[in-house]
This record gives C-alpha cells, sequence and structure tokens, in this order.
C-alpha cells in the first residue's frame, strides 16, 4: 500500500518542503559514489549517522541532527521523499514557512530520541529523514483525518489505485510501526520503527496548539475533518494500451 498523492491542494508554494526535499536528495548524491566501497561507507555514517551506543559513550547529539538527511540506498530516499511530498505542503501552509521548518525539525529530533531511549547501547547507525517525516504525517492526521488520499494497492498480482480517508491509511501506518517496533529487537539493526512511532506522537503533539487555535473540535465540525477548501479532482484516463484476451 503506497501513497501516491491526496486530494488536498496547497493553495501556496511550499518552498519549505521543495527545500528539505532538495537538501536530502543533493546531500545523498554526495556521498553516493561511497556505496562503491563499503569501508568508507561505514566510516561516513560513523561520523554522521545516530549511533545510539556512540551517542551514549560521546554524547554524540548532533548527529540526532545530521542523520537525518542521511539515507542507505535509492529506494530509502524515494520513499521517504514521496511521503513528504504528499503531505508536507498542506502542513506548510498551515503552519507558515518557519514554523514549519522548526516543526520539522523537532518531530525529527524526537523521532531520534525514541529511537535511542529504544536502543541507548545499539552499535547499528541510524539514517533517514523518515521520522520527521513521521512527524508530518501525525500532524496532518490532526488536521486532515478525512481528506482523501490516493494509495496504490498491491494484492499479489493485482494492482489498483483506490482513494481512502487520510485517517485509515495513516492510522494503519501508526499502528505497523508499533506492532513492527513491539515484535522486533531495536539493537540488531533493521527499520527503526520506534523512531517512525515516536516522530508520529510527536507531530500530533506540536500541532496540537495550531489545532486548538483552528476551534479544535469545532474545526472539525466545521469541515467534517475535511480540508478547509475544495478538494483537488483527478481525472484517470483509460490506457490507449490494446488488452490481449486470453485463449
Amino acid at each position: 500500500m503506497i501513497p501516491i498523492r491526496d486530494h488536498n491542494p496547497s493553495g501556496r508554494t511550499p518552498y519549505v518542503t521543495y527545500a528539505l526535499m532538495a537538501l536530502n536528495i543533493g546531500i545523498f548524491l554526495s556521498y553516493w559514489p561511497l556505496f562503491n566501497d563499503p569501508r568508507a561507507l561505514n566510516l561516513f555514517f560513523y561520523e554522521w549517522a545516530m549511533i545510539p551506543a556512540v551517542v551514549s559513550q560521546d554524547s554524540a547529539y548532533g548527529t540526532l541532527v545530521s542523520s537525518m538527511f542521511l539515507h542507505g540506498g535509492l529506494m530509502h530516499l524515494a520513499g521517504n521523499m514521496l511521503f513528504l511530498w504528499i503531505f508536507g505542503d498542506n502542513m506548510e501552509e498551515e503552519m507558515g514557512h518557519v514554523g514549519y521548518l522548526l516543526f520539522y525539525l523537532a518531530g525529527g529530533l524526537c523521532a531520534g530520541l525514541a529511537h535511542y531511549i529504544a536502543a541507548p547501547y545499539s552499535p547499528v547507525p541510524t539514517v533517514g529523514a523518515s521520522g520527521a517525516i513521521a512527524g508530518v504525517m501525525g500532524g496532518y492526521l490532526l488536521l486532515f483525518p478525512k481528506a482523501r488520499v490516493d494509495i496504490l494497492l498491491f494484492f499479489i498480482v493485482i494492482v489498483r489505485i483506490i482513494t481512502i480517508p487520510a485517517w485509515i491509511m495513516l492510522g494503519l501506518w501508526f499502528s505497523l510501526q508499533v506492532f513492527g517496533g513491539a515484535g522486533t529487537n531495536p539493537d540488531e539493526g533493521g527499520v527503526a520503527y520506534w523512531a517512525h512511532a515516536g516522530g508520529f506522537v510527536a507531530g500530533i503533539v506540536l500541532t496540537l496548539p495550531l489545532f486548538l487555535r483552528r476551534g479544535a473540535a469545532r474545526y472539525w465540525s466545521r469541515t467534517d475533518g475535511h480540508p478547509p477548501h475544495p478538494e483537488a479532482k483527478y481525472r484517470y484516463v483509460r490506457s490507449h494500451i490494446p488488452q490481449v484476451p486470453r485463449k
């Protein structure tokens, strides 16, 4: 289940979201050649990635920030940038450019701390913007629970695009992070489930002041959980590629 877009258009240019995407992509490309040299890549990640054991031993708290702009591969980067592109513009519009940037960084820091608390002596480097982006998703859930999201659904050999409310997609995603975190050992590496879950919860908490200023439950009553503006309409065009019938 992969989100590909929402029906929640932004009313102004999300400069910070674009800048964050460009920064993440640019930094990744700057050390992309190191993937051909595992030793050099490991040394690079040891210096800049968040390694809980090193944080515990040397108080390397700066890596909580630097690790937010590193990625472990092209698919890791592409997936994170897709989620940021879908959900970031609306949060930036609601919070303003500076407020949104501070919100993004704070969500990423909370996500890193959540992972550190879950595995304070893990020697495994932790990289990725997904904790900060999880914060964006948590805030989006609070403000736009019924915004419609198009997802690409894979079921064995069936591929479909379906539209569901944001609360279903984001709620399911968060549940998977919690169950994944409960069922794995963070000391052994892999997906940083608790960073994702921690960032998501932090995003909701950090968005609460804005939500309360909007009127809290009254805000939902006025919009019925939908974005407070007309949603985008997408038209699906039938493919011109002829179908070959089965014999």
